[in-house]
């Protein structure tokens, strides 16, 4: 399996950034009500975030699919891993401009809207980088 990921550093990387997608899955879908009262969000966008939560669910499960079923592991998935690197960007560039120049309906002062999105940006630019041969 480590050499389907080009080493240890990148099967790591590839670990780390889905658990935590897995963990936002999680978060937005069966800990709706938590993840709501955390940032307080109205009840009212469980709906839309189970929604959001299902995208991730996506990756998530697409990732275990690569990583444990897929015969030639990563090889020949450029387009899946190019697309959650876009959206991690997207997710970035929309919550900073929500939260820090927006701000409609902002009710908490965490950067974590931010910071998670980056680190998964960065994270996925970097499996990208490193797994361009194989992908």
């Amino acid at each position: 399996m480590i050499e389907k990921f080009n080493g240890v550093f990148y099967l790591i990387l590839f670990v780390i950034h889905f658990l935590g997608v897995g963990a936002y899955a999680y978060q937005m879908i069966i800990g709706n009500q938590k993840f709501r009262e955390k940032f307080q969000i109205d009840k009212t966008a469980a709906t839309i975030m189970r929604m959001a939560g299902a995208i991730f669910l996506g990756s998530f499960l697409m990732a275990i699919y690569v990583m444990f079923v897929r015969p030639n592991g990563v090889e020949g998935t450029w387009a899946f891993f190019n697309l959650v690197f876009v959206q991690n960007l997207c997710v970035f560039i929309v919550n900073t401009y929500s939260i820090k120049i927006d701000k409609t309906g902002v009710m908490n002062d965490s950067n974590e809207a931010i910071i998670a999105p980056l680190v998964f940006t960065i994270i996925s630019a970097v499996l990208c980088y490193g797994l361009a041969d194989k992908i």
